[in-house]
Formats: C-alpha cells, sequence, structure tokens
C-alpha cells in the first residue's frame, strides 16, 4: 500500500476521509493525529474531511500555499490549494485546514512568497544591507502554473541603493500575471 502522502511528477497527493465528527468532538480526532479540513470552491459543495496530521505537515512543508494537491477522496480526485491553515496558538500545532478545489482551466489568484539567496557584494564589504521590502506577492496563473516561490539572487546588488523590483522577478509573464507595481522594490542595499 502506498503512503497518504507521495508526489510524483509535481504531483503530490493526500489521502482523505469525509468528515462526520463535528463541532467540539473533533478534539477527539486532534487527539488521535488526525487533522479537521474542509474543501470548498466556486460551484462546489463544501465537504467536511479529515486527513492525516503528520502527512498533512510533511505535504505543506513541500508545497506551501501555491503547490497543487490532488486529494483522494474514496475514488474522487480533487485539485486543491490550501487556502487557509489555523493553527493553535501555544503549541504551532495545525487545527483545522482549508482546502479551495479549483479548476485546472481557470485562473486563480494566490500568493507567492519571496525568498533573497546568495550574498550581496554590498554586504560583502560592509558598505551596505540587503533588505527584503516584500516577503511575498500576489499572482494570477492557471493552478499548475503557479510559482512555489521566486527566488530573488541579491549577489547582483554592488552599492547602496542598488535594488531589484517586481519587473525583475523570474516568471514566465505569458502564463503568471505578478499583481503588483512593477517599479515595486523587493530588496534594496541601504546603508549600515
Amino acid at each position: 500500500m502506498l503512503p497518504a502522502f507521495f508526489g510524483e511528477m509535481d504531483k503530490v497527493t493526500l489521502k482523505a476521509e469525509k468528515r462526520e465528527t463535528l463541532g467540539r468532538k473533533v478534539k477527539r480526532l486532534r487527539e488521535d493525529g488526525v487533522l479537521p479540513a474542509n474543501i470548498y470552491g466556486k460551484g462546489v459543495e463544501s465537504v467536511a474531511i479529515k486527513i492525516d496530521k503528520i502527512d498533512f505537515e510533511k505535504m505543506f512543508r513541500d508545497v506551501g500555499e501555491t503547490g497543487l494537491i490532488e486529494i483522494n477522496l474514496g475514488k474522487e480526485e480533487r485539485p486543491v490549494l490550501v487556502d487557509d491553515v489555523q493553527y493553535d496558538p501555544v503549541t504551532d500545532e495545525p487545527l483545522h485546514v482549508d482546502f479551495r478545489q479549483v479548476d485546472l482551466k481557470e485562473k486563480v489568484i494566490a500568493t507567492v512568497p519571496i525568498d533573497s539567496v546568495g550574498e550581496s557584494p554590498a554586504e560583502k564589504r560592509g558598505i551596505g544591507t540587503a533588505v527584503l521590502y516584500l516577503d511575498e506577492v500576489e499572482v494570477e496563473a492557471l493552478p499548475m502554473d503557479l510559482p512555489d516561490v521566486f527566488e530573488v539572487d541579491v549577489s547582483g546588488l554592488e552599492e547602496v541603493d542598488s535594488a531589484i523590483f517586481i519587473k525583475d522577478l523570474a516568471a514566465d509573464r505569458t502564463k503568471v500575471e505578478i499583481k503588483a507595481d512593477e517599479e515595486e522594490i523587493v530588496v534594496k542595499v541601504e546603508p549600515p
């Protein structure tokens, strides 16, 4: 038998079951390592499900909020994105997940994280610090075309006030529309 979570060529699958337990009784599910969740979407009847908490955490670390997930619900396969995760404020454990079912032929709006990579020569020389102004940006694309992350290479920032802008983000603009001002600063070298 395959594990509940496995990937095959960017296809991430999560096994789920319909959930009858609702309200305060879901606490018992959580104690058993089961995470309550819901699937909703445009033209889709909302359904309460339960998934394995460890499988979800592993999967979520890999795909985040922009990775397409296929939920196996009995004989059904539903393409979804993670829309919202509620966490316990003390333990930071996930308490509940909302999945948004998507139509693979219809564009969606999602928030993509931005990570800086490399080291700025200005930082190496001690004349400035590369400051990340944005840590995420909203995009519109087909679910299969959503980037997992935008990596911004700061190794070309040589001087104070040199910057990388939204227009510099590496994305196939024929597939991914960035919903931000092209001249907005993503990373800039600030004086120390």
